[in-house]
């Protein structure tokens, strides 16, 4: 990987963005190593949960728009988006737990890229833009998806339309972030919250996931049927039995994800 750093450290995995002179700006080469990163991951059952994060002090400036043409023939432009898409999708699809720690600015792809992570804790002085409208440009990386169903139809064509920069606090107030911490306290409730996932049932906590990002496209019946079925696979699992034993023995569990 040249462009991208893996870390791994008790079922935690960090996944950095690593172009810092470019404020991480993504390159082919980055969505490339991104896209194989994941789906590692995502086949990779010691891996509990994932932090993505940039280097240098800043999370991720967008696609790098200055990126010099590869060799060979070029590329026809909807292929190359659907690439993205590709990276987009893995993340969204990746049964661990996701976590965007965000310094500096998330703009653009990079915006979504944040947005794509199941939980977003952003130092206080982050800065995030849905910039593609002052570029001349739609929104990817699945902001189309992801806008609507974080802060509803209106706020998200005002947020997009306009392009504006949003506070760390303003993106909290949207419902866009999670928490907003002081920078110098943001690694460490990233990792306190990495800890507690890592230590969940990575089946039961799996399967929550994914019902919970079908449950827009879902009728109430069949939410409880795949809650019905999720629940059946759960009590099949090693993991359940560990957790009932435990609650028994008033201790701490510790699952297996079997």
């Amino acid at each position: 990987m040249e462009t991208i750093e893996v870390d791994r450290h008790d079922g935690i995995v960090t996944i950095t963005l690593n172009r810092p002179a470019k404020k991480n700006a993504a390159t082919v080469q980055l969505w490339t190593e991104l896209l194989a990163a994941l789906r590692e991951i995502s086949r990779t059952r010691q891996d509990r949960v994932v932090i993505v994060t940039g280097a240098g002090g800043e999370f991720c400036a967008g696609a790098d728009l200055w990126e010099p043409a590869t060799d060979g023939p070029p590329q026809h432009g909807l292929a190359q988006m659907r690439h993205v898409g590709d990276v987009a999708l893995a993340l969204h699809r990746l049964p661990q737990p996701t976590i965007a720690k965000v310094r500096g600015v998330a703009v653009g792809a990079g915006c979504n890229l944040a947005f794509g992570c199941d939980l977003v804790v952003a130092g206080e002085t982050a800065r995030f833009s849905q910039i593609f409208s002052r570029r001349g440009l739609s929104l990817d990386f699945g902001g189309s998806w992801l806008l609507p169903r974080r802060v509803g139809l209106h706020v998200a064509k005002e947020i997009a339309f306009f392009g504006d920069i949003l506070s760390a606090t303003e993106a909290r107030e949207f419902g866009l972030v999670n928490r907003v911490v002081a920078d110098a306290e943001l690694d460490g409730f990233v990792d306190a919250w990495a800890t507690r996932l890592a230590a969940a049932p990575p089946i039961a906590l799996a399967q929550t996931k994914r019902m919970l990002n079908a449950s827009m496209s879902q009728t109430m019946e069949q939410a409880l049927d795949d809650e019905g079925a999720a629940q059946t696979v759960n009590f099949g699992t090693r993991d359940t039995v560990e957790a009932i034993s435990a609650f028994a023995e008033k201790r701490d569990p510790t699952f297996q994800g079997r």
